[in-house]
């Protein structure tokens, strides 16, 4: 299946506002997950690396979406959540908490990591019980699927 969009950038905080801006038919839940993705590049691989968005539309109203980037060892790590004073550490808890499943793909020379979310797909009837309950439980594991 071929991806619905396709983003080119480099990992900028003002990338991350335009990517949310070209998603905005997806949602919230996928603007915020993508944003989340986009600024974990910029805090562990570097600002200004290339990075590529991708959006699939699946059946049953899934959309999945993939940020790749040129740092195959750079992985997300799914840690306790974060005290209330603390300015990071949540990104991927909210990623977690909204995603039906999530994980990365690594290659050589880059890696993807990727998560799939019930929404409504644009010029789609409304669909009722949008996400899954929630498990509550932030695992030892990277990735969830």
């Amino acid at each position: 299946m071929r991806p619905v969009v396709t983003l080119e950038l480099l990992a900028t905080p003002a990338e991350v506002s335009a990517v949310r801006r070209a998603l905005r038919a997806y949602g919230i839940d996928v603007q915020l997950c993508v944003s989340e993705l986009v600024t974990n590049v910029i805090r562990h691989v570097g600002e200004g690396v290339p990075v590529t968005v991708r959006v699939w539309e699946e059946e049953g109203g899934h959309v999945r979406v993939g940020v790749t980037d040129p740092d195959p060892r750079a992985l997300p790590v799914l840690v306790a959540a974060a005290r209330a004073e603390a300015e990071s550490g949540r990104g991927l808890a909210l990623l977690d908490a909204l995603a039906v499943r999530w994980g990365v793909e690594q290659e050589a020379g880059r890696k993807t990591v990727w998560c799939e979310l019930l929404v409504r797909v644009p010029g789609t009837p409304e669909r009722s019980g949008r996400r899954k309950a929630s498990a509550g439980a932030l695992g030892p594991s990277s990735a969830r699927s």
